[in-house]
Protein backbone atom coordinates (compact mmCIF):
# COMPACT_ATOMS: atom_id res chain seq x y z
CA UNK A 1 0.00 0.00 0.00
CA UNK A 2 0.95 3.54 -1.11
CA UNK A 3 0.10 6.47 1.55
CA UNK A 4 0.40 10.29 -0.33
CA UNK A 5 1.02 12.88 2.39
CA UNK A 6 4.10 14.77 1.36
CA UNK A 7 3.57 17.78 3.84
CA UNK A 8 4.47 18.91 7.05
CA UNK A 9 4.77 18.02 10.56
CA UNK A 10 0.92 18.78 11.35
CA UNK A 11 -0.12 17.38 8.41
CA UNK A 12 1.42 14.00 9.47
CA UNK A 13 0.50 14.07 13.11
CA UNK A 14 -3.57 14.99 12.18
CA UNK A 15 -3.23 11.98 9.26
CA UNK A 16 -2.67 9.40 12.00
CA UNK A 17 -5.98 8.42 12.97
CA UNK A 18 -6.40 7.72 9.26
CA UNK A 19 -3.19 5.85 8.71
CA UNK A 20 -4.01 3.55 11.84
CA UNK A 21 -7.23 2.86 10.21
CA UNK A 22 -5.09 1.58 7.01
CA UNK A 23 -3.09 -0.88 9.34
CA UNK A 24 -5.83 -2.36 11.05
CA UNK A 25 -7.69 -3.06 7.73
CA UNK A 26 -4.61 -4.34 5.60
CA UNK A 27 -2.45 -6.15 8.46
CA UNK A 28 -0.44 -8.23 6.08
CA UNK A 29 0.25 -5.37 3.38
CA UNK A 30 3.46 -3.30 4.10
CA UNK A 31 2.08 0.62 4.14
CA UNK A 32 4.60 3.10 2.16
CA UNK A 33 4.40 6.53 3.06
CA UNK A 34 5.65 8.76 0.83
CA UNK A 35 6.33 12.42 3.10
CA UNK A 36 9.80 14.19 3.76
CA UNK A 37 12.45 12.38 4.75
CA UNK A 38 13.00 14.11 7.93
CA UNK A 39 9.57 13.07 9.04
CA UNK A 40 10.58 9.58 9.48
CA UNK A 41 11.04 8.95 13.14
CA UNK A 42 7.53 9.94 13.52
CA UNK A 43 6.17 8.18 10.86
CA UNK A 44 7.57 4.55 12.39
CA UNK A 45 6.49 6.11 15.66
CA UNK A 46 2.74 5.69 14.97
CA UNK A 47 3.11 1.70 14.45
CA UNK A 48 1.14 2.14 11.36
CA UNK A 49 3.95 2.82 8.55
CA UNK A 50 6.66 0.40 8.10
CA UNK A 51 8.55 2.15 5.26
CA UNK A 52 8.53 5.70 4.64
CA UNK A 53 9.36 6.95 0.50
CA UNK A 54 11.22 10.23 0.56
CA UNK A 55 8.61 12.81 -1.20
CA UNK A 56 8.14 16.28 -0.87
CA UNK A 57 7.80 20.05 -3.24
CA UNK A 58 7.61 23.53 -2.16
CA UNK A 59 4.86 25.24 -1.15
CA UNK A 60 2.87 22.17 -0.12
CA UNK A 61 2.44 21.54 -3.60
CA UNK A 62 2.14 18.00 -5.27
CA UNK A 63 4.92 16.10 -6.00
CA UNK A 64 6.05 15.87 -9.71
CA UNK A 65 6.87 12.10 -9.23
CA UNK A 66 7.59 9.72 -7.10
CA UNK A 67 10.35 7.67 -6.42
CA UNK A 68 8.39 4.31 -6.29
CA UNK A 69 10.00 0.61 -8.20
CA UNK A 70 8.77 -2.64 -8.38
CA UNK A 71 5.27 -3.53 -9.29
CA UNK A 72 2.18 -1.41 -9.28
CA UNK A 73 1.03 -0.79 -5.76
CA UNK A 74 -2.29 -2.98 -4.64
CA UNK A 75 -3.79 0.37 -3.07
CA UNK A 76 -3.24 3.63 -3.12
CA UNK A 77 -4.54 6.13 -0.72
CA UNK A 78 -4.35 9.99 -1.45
CA UNK A 79 -4.31 11.24 2.12
CA UNK A 80 -2.55 14.09 0.44
CA UNK A 81 -5.21 16.53 -1.51
CA UNK A 82 -9.17 16.70 -3.14
CA UNK A 83 -7.88 17.48 -6.82
CA UNK A 84 -6.43 16.14 -10.05
CA UNK A 85 -2.57 16.67 -9.27
CA UNK A 86 -2.28 14.04 -6.55
CA UNK A 87 -5.20 11.97 -8.06
CA UNK A 88 -3.07 11.74 -11.26
CA UNK A 89 -0.08 11.23 -9.61
CA UNK A 90 -1.04 7.74 -7.60
CA UNK A 91 -3.44 7.02 -10.85
CA UNK A 92 -0.31 7.09 -13.20
CA UNK A 93 1.62 4.12 -10.76
CA UNK A 94 -1.67 1.66 -12.02
CA UNK A 95 -2.85 0.81 -8.46
CA UNK A 96 -4.99 -1.94 -7.80
CA UNK A 97 -7.47 0.54 -6.28
CA UNK A 98 -7.08 4.31 -5.26
CA UNK A 99 -8.82 5.69 -2.30
CA UNK A 100 -9.52 9.28 -2.55
CA UNK A 101 -12.01 12.14 -2.36
CA UNK A 102 -13.99 12.55 -5.69
CA UNK A 103 -13.50 15.66 -8.02
CA UNK A 104 -14.87 15.90 -11.31
CA UNK A 105 -11.40 16.74 -12.66
CA UNK A 106 -10.79 12.97 -12.61
CA UNK A 107 -14.06 11.37 -12.79
CA UNK A 108 -12.88 7.90 -12.67
CA UNK A 109 -12.51 8.85 -8.83
CA UNK A 110 -15.33 7.23 -7.07
CA UNK A 111 -14.85 8.70 -3.14
CA UNK A 112 -16.67 10.96 -0.89
CA UNK A 113 -17.35 14.67 -1.64
CA UNK A 114 -14.64 17.04 -0.33
CA UNK A 115 -15.83 19.37 2.74
CA UNK A 116 -14.03 21.92 2.70
CA UNK A 117 -14.54 23.83 6.48
CA UNK A 118 -14.09 19.96 7.95
CA UNK A 119 -11.50 19.40 10.74
CA UNK A 120 -8.64 17.81 9.29
CA UNK A 121 -9.00 14.47 11.45
CA UNK A 122 -12.14 14.30 10.63
CA UNK A 123 -11.98 15.04 6.98
CA UNK A 124 -9.58 11.67 6.20
CA UNK A 125 -11.15 9.31 8.46
CA UNK A 126 -14.34 10.28 6.66
CA UNK A 127 -12.62 9.52 3.81
CA UNK A 128 -11.78 5.55 4.66
CA UNK A 129 -15.19 5.26 6.60
CA UNK A 130 -16.93 5.93 2.91
CA UNK A 131 -14.34 2.72 1.74
CA UNK A 132 -16.02 0.92 4.69
CA UNK A 133 -12.72 0.98 7.16
CA UNK A 134 -13.14 1.79 10.95
CA UNK A 135 -11.19 5.16 11.52
CA UNK A 136 -11.08 6.72 14.50
CA UNK A 137 -10.12 10.77 14.73
CA UNK A 138 -9.18 10.48 18.02
CA UNK A 139 -6.55 7.41 17.83
CA UNK A 140 -3.68 9.66 17.26
CA UNK A 141 -1.44 9.86 20.43
CA UNK A 142 2.61 8.42 19.99
CA UNK A 143 4.44 6.79 22.62
CA UNK A 144 6.95 8.55 24.15
CA UNK A 145 10.15 8.52 22.25
CA UNK A 146 13.35 6.96 24.03
CA UNK A 147 15.30 10.24 23.29
CA UNK A 148 16.20 12.41 26.81
CA UNK A 149 14.24 15.60 26.83
CA UNK A 150 16.80 18.71 26.78
CA UNK A 151 14.20 20.58 29.33
CA UNK A 152 12.10 18.33 31.32
CA UNK A 153 9.53 19.89 32.90
CA UNK A 154 9.95 23.62 30.62
CA UNK A 155 7.15 25.75 29.31
CA UNK A 156 7.86 25.79 25.72
CA UNK A 157 7.00 28.53 23.47
CA UNK A 158 7.29 28.41 19.94
CA UNK A 159 7.34 31.75 17.73
CA UNK A 160 7.48 30.19 14.46
CA UNK A 161 4.68 29.18 11.86
CA UNK A 162 4.88 28.53 8.01
CA UNK A 163 3.47 31.72 7.25
CA UNK A 164 3.67 35.57 9.23
CA UNK A 165 -0.46 35.21 9.06
CA UNK A 166 0.02 32.77 11.59
CA UNK A 167 2.75 34.40 13.64
CA UNK A 168 1.73 35.98 16.82
CA UNK A 169 4.40 39.39 18.00
CA UNK A 170 7.52 38.64 19.01
CA UNK A 171 7.16 41.24 22.07
CA UNK A 172 4.07 39.37 23.35
CA UNK A 173 5.70 35.82 23.73
CA UNK A 174 8.18 37.83 25.42
CA UNK A 175 5.69 38.92 27.70
CA UNK A 176 4.53 36.05 28.22
CA UNK A 177 7.86 34.26 29.05
CA UNK A 178 8.76 36.93 31.20
CA UNK A 179 5.76 36.48 32.87
CA UNK A 180 6.11 32.96 33.50
CA UNK A 181 9.60 33.26 34.61
CA UNK A 182 8.78 35.99 37.56
CA UNK A 183 6.14 32.44 38.73
CA UNK A 184 9.24 30.60 38.84
CA UNK A 185 8.81 28.67 35.84
CA UNK A 186 11.25 27.31 33.40
CA UNK A 187 10.46 28.52 30.15
CA UNK A 188 12.52 27.67 26.56
CA UNK A 189 11.93 28.35 22.89
CA UNK A 190 11.90 26.67 20.03
CA UNK A 191 12.27 27.49 16.56
CA UNK A 192 12.31 25.47 13.40
CA UNK A 193 15.21 25.17 10.82
CA UNK A 194 15.16 28.47 9.41
CA UNK A 195 13.74 30.59 12.45
CA UNK A 196 16.99 30.57 14.41
CA UNK A 197 17.15 34.58 14.22
CA UNK A 198 13.70 34.41 15.62
CA UNK A 199 13.52 32.14 18.35
CA UNK A 200 17.43 34.28 19.49
CA UNK A 201 15.23 37.63 18.85
CA UNK A 202 12.55 36.31 21.69
CA UNK A 203 15.24 34.83 23.98
CA UNK A 204 16.55 38.17 23.85
CA UNK A 205 13.82 40.11 24.50
CA UNK A 206 12.63 37.75 27.69
CA UNK A 207 16.20 37.48 29.03
CA UNK A 208 16.48 34.06 28.53
CA UNK A 209 20.13 32.65 28.98
CA UNK A 210 21.10 30.95 25.97
CA UNK A 211 21.06 27.49 26.82
CA UNK A 212 17.34 27.61 26.98
CA UNK A 213 16.77 28.92 22.94
CA UNK A 214 16.72 26.15 20.92
CA UNK A 215 16.62 27.82 17.17
CA UNK A 216 17.64 26.53 13.78
CA UNK A 217 15.51 23.23 14.62
CA UNK A 218 16.07 20.85 16.75
CA UNK A 219 16.06 16.89 15.64
CA UNK A 220 12.93 15.86 15.45
CA UNK A 221 13.84 12.87 17.93
CA UNK A 222 14.51 15.39 20.74
CA UNK A 223 11.84 17.97 20.17
CA UNK A 224 9.57 15.58 20.27
CA UNK A 225 11.11 14.43 23.84
CA UNK A 226 10.74 18.16 24.38
CA UNK A 227 7.14 18.28 23.76
CA UNK A 228 6.41 14.99 25.95
CA UNK A 229 8.22 15.62 29.09
CA UNK A 230 7.04 19.43 29.06
CA UNK A 231 5.35 21.06 31.21
CA UNK A 232 3.22 22.88 28.53
CA UNK A 233 2.71 24.30 24.77
CA UNK A 234 2.23 28.00 23.56
CA UNK A 235 2.47 28.19 20.01
CA UNK A 236 0.47 29.18 17.39
CA UNK A 237 -1.32 26.79 14.95
CA UNK A 238 1.65 24.69 13.58
CA UNK A 239 3.34 21.63 13.86
CA UNK A 240 4.36 21.53 17.66
CA UNK A 241 1.02 22.26 18.52
CA UNK A 242 -0.32 19.05 16.69
CA UNK A 243 3.14 17.18 18.48
CA UNK A 244 1.82 18.71 22.11
CA UNK A 245 -1.27 17.07 21.50
CA UNK A 246 0.02 13.98 20.31
CA UNK A 247 1.93 13.38 23.62
CA UNK A 248 -1.21 14.77 25.78
CA UNK A 249 1.09 17.63 27.05
CA UNK A 250 -0.76 20.73 28.28
CA UNK A 251 -0.85 23.20 25.37
CA UNK A 252 -2.36 26.74 24.20
CA UNK A 253 -2.55 27.24 20.73
CA UNK A 254 -2.80 30.62 19.39
CA UNK A 255 -5.28 29.97 16.24
CA UNK A 256 -5.77 32.63 13.38
CA UNK A 257 -6.47 33.07 10.65
CA UNK A 258 -7.37 29.13 10.21
CA UNK A 259 -10.21 28.65 12.81
CA UNK A 260 -9.39 25.92 15.26
CA UNK A 261 -12.71 23.93 13.91
CA UNK A 262 -10.12 22.98 11.05
CA UNK A 263 -6.78 22.43 12.69
CA UNK A 264 -7.03 22.90 16.24
CA UNK A 265 -6.94 20.79 19.45
CA UNK A 266 -9.49 18.12 20.31
CA UNK A 267 -12.10 20.55 22.00
CA UNK A 268 -13.39 18.24 24.21
CA UNK A 269 -10.08 17.95 26.30
CA UNK A 270 -9.20 19.94 29.05
CA UNK A 271 -5.68 19.43 28.37
CA UNK A 272 -5.74 21.78 25.25
CA UNK A 273 -6.85 25.19 24.91
CA UNK A 274 -7.43 27.05 21.17
CA UNK A 275 -7.70 30.98 21.40
CA UNK A 276 -9.28 32.02 19.10
CA UNK A 277 -11.16 35.65 18.17
CA UNK A 278 -12.07 35.24 14.28
CA UNK A 279 -12.52 35.94 11.39
CA UNK A 280 -11.11 33.35 9.16
CA UNK A 281 -8.28 35.40 7.16
CA UNK A 282 -5.35 34.49 4.28
CA UNK A 283 -3.40 31.54 6.29
CA UNK A 284 -0.67 32.60 3.78
CA UNK A 285 -0.33 36.27 4.28
CA UNK A 286 2.65 38.16 4.68
CA UNK A 287 2.43 39.76 8.43
CA UNK A 288 -0.04 38.93 11.22
CA UNK A 289 -3.81 38.40 10.58
CA UNK A 290 -5.88 40.20 12.79
CA UNK A 291 -7.94 37.39 14.14
CA UNK A 292 -4.11 36.48 16.03
CA UNK A 293 -3.27 40.10 16.79
CA UNK A 294 -6.54 39.83 18.99
CA UNK A 295 -5.09 37.45 21.45
CA UNK A 296 -3.79 39.53 24.15
CA UNK A 297 -0.84 38.23 26.69
CA UNK A 298 -3.28 38.07 30.06
CA UNK A 299 -5.18 35.68 27.19
CA UNK A 300 -2.73 33.54 26.86
CA UNK A 301 -1.76 33.78 30.71
CA UNK A 302 -5.37 33.09 32.19
CA UNK A 303 -5.09 30.22 29.41
CA UNK A 304 -2.11 28.62 30.88
CA UNK A 305 -3.57 29.31 34.40
CA UNK A 306 -6.86 26.99 33.62
CA UNK A 307 -5.19 23.93 32.46
CA UNK A 308 -5.14 20.73 34.48
CA UNK A 309 -2.51 20.76 36.98
CA UNK A 310 0.61 23.41 38.15
CA UNK A 311 1.26 24.70 34.47
CA UNK A 312 0.83 28.22 35.33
Amino acid sequence: MLVLRALGLGDLLAGVPALRALRRAFPGYEIVLAAPAALAPLALATGAVDRLLPAAAPGRAVPETLDWTGPPPDVAVDLHGNGPPSHLLLARLRPGRLFAFAHPGTPGVDGPPWHPDEHERDRWCRLLRWYGLDADPADLRLPRPTTPSPAPGAVVLHPGAGSPARRWPVDRFAAVARALRDRGRHVVVTGGADEAGLAATLGEAAGLPGTDVFGGGLSLDRLSALVADARAVVSGDTGIAHLAVAHATASVTLCGPVPPARWGPPPHDPRHRALWHGPEGDPHGRRPDPALLAITVDEVLDALDALPGPSS
